[in-house]
């Protein structure tokens, strides 16, 4: 199943690259995003990335820049943001309405940060949200590891903002 889009949040280096470490899983969430943007730009669906800018993801340099190993189909659109809710203060509503878009897949970074206040700004502005099992990532933190985050994250998104699909 897709969306009418799909909406890359964050998979840049400076958030999945730090201290000379990856972020959780991050080879296996390559390949499965890889996979969902060749399936999206075979059916000539949009592929949206939202860069997160910050004063240590400073816009156009290393840290900002998306990590290399994703696949950026020419027909890209982009989305710079400086709060973790993707749509907060971007012109990232007004391109899905343009595109004529009422039904988004997610995947990305931080599972309990950009994605999630992603995901339940969207619904409550009405967007039908898809998303696949393991397609966030984030780093351990001082009350769970990474993968109970995700876990729990994805046990609250389900069925209440989004649907998850089979998506690989």
């Amino acid at each position: 199943m897709l969306g009418d889009a799909l909406l890359v949040i964050d998979l840049q280096n400076g958030v999945c690259h730090q201290n000379k470490a990856d972020i959780y899983q991050l080879e296996q969430l390559r390949m499965k995003v890889s996979q969902r943007i060749a399936r999206y730009t075979a059916a000539d669906h949009p592929v949206i990335f939202v860069q997160h800018e910050n004063e240590t993801l400073l816009k156009g340099s290393a840290a900002w820049q998306l990590i290399p190993e994703i696949p950026v189909p020419a027909t890209a659109y982009f989305v710079a943001k400086m709060h973790a809710n993707s749509f907060f203060q971007t012109p990232l509503n007004r391109l899905l309405q343009n595109l004529k878009v009422t039904k988004v897949e997610l995947c990305g970074a931080q599972s309990e940060y950009c994605i999630d206040a992603t995901v339940k700004f969207a619904h409550g502005l009405g967007y039908q949200l898809l998303m696949s099992h393991q397609m966030t990532t984030t780093w351990d933190n001082e009350f769970m590891s990474a993968a109970k985050t995700i876990a729990f994250y994805e046990k609250i998104w389900d069925r209440r903002f989004l649907q998850f699909v089979d998506s690989y």
